[in-house]
């Protein structure tokens, strides 16, 4: 099995004991309600701070900054040592609440409203993915699961390159950040891509409670949602604010 998620991916469940109190599917959604609540204090903090001053919003890079070196760095241990995700997985939604409230806020000061906009679709879309995949509308099959795997890596490699031609040439990929009939057709490919992989998590969350996974998977599981997530948000915003242009 594969998953665009990098946290759950074919290995994330393998090589586990099988624990005396395992991971449940209760316990995973109840720990994503606790990472979510985490990831909101410190988003409408830094939100507040913005709009109470807009003119000194340029000291705040450095927190977003900070909390997107953090967010990366405790992202990358959780993936590779999972045993840390009940401790590090809390660190890692304060910090990526950081780099959601100042993104969030510089895009509701161009676009008034957007913020709303993009949070009703995020979990909007989390849901009707949920109910449509619980009743078996959807099903993730290896094709299925390859196929949103393929482009998940394609997306990935693309933002990567032109990341690269951003920091040491002029050039750039005007889809990627401009507005235009292509550039909006390439936000809601990347869009639906970020949705369906919604679908590989909610499978392998099944899969990790079915193989009675220890009890520490469930904050696994939980941060790998939240990856998922974080992207579906961004990409709506970028979405929509290609739409108000």
């Amino acid at each position: 099995m594969a998953s665009g998620n990098p946290s759950l991916s074919e290995k994330a469940f393998s090589n586990l004991e099988v624990a005396s109190d395992p991971m449940t599917l209760g316990g995973t959604v109840n720990k994503t309600a606790i990472l979510l609540a985490l990831m909101l204090i410190p988003a409408v903090w830094i939100w507040g701070r913005f709009f109470a001053n807009p003119e000194s919003a340029g000291q705040l890079l450095p927190l977003i900054f900070g909390g997107l070196g953090a967010g990366l760095l405790l992202s990358l241990i959780v993936i590779f040592f999972k045993r840390s995700a009940p401790y590090l997985a809390p660190l890692y939604a304060l910090a990526e609440g950081l780099v959601l409230g100042g993104v969030s806020a510089f895009y509701e000061a161009q676009f008034p409203g957007i913020v709303l906009q993009a949070v009703a679709l995020t979990f909007g879309t989390l849901f009707c993915l949920l109910a449509a995949y619980r009743s078996g509308l959807i099903r993730a099959t290896e094709n299925f699961k390859l196929g949103v795997t393929a482009a998940t890596g394609a997306i990935v490699l693309l933002y990567l390159v032109n990341m690269g031609l951003r920091l040491f040439t002029d050039i750039s990929m005007p889809f990627i950040h401009e507005g235009g009939w292509f550039g909006i057709g390439f936000s809601l490919f990347v869009v639906v891509v970020a949705a369906l992989n919604l679908v590989l998590d909610f499978d392998f969350i099944e899969q990790g409670v079915e193989q009675q996974c220890p009890k520490y998977m469930e904050w696994y599981a939980a941060f790998g949602l939240m990856l998922t997530l974080v992207w579906l948000y961004l990409e709506m915003l970028r979405l929509l604010s290609k739409l108000r242009k």
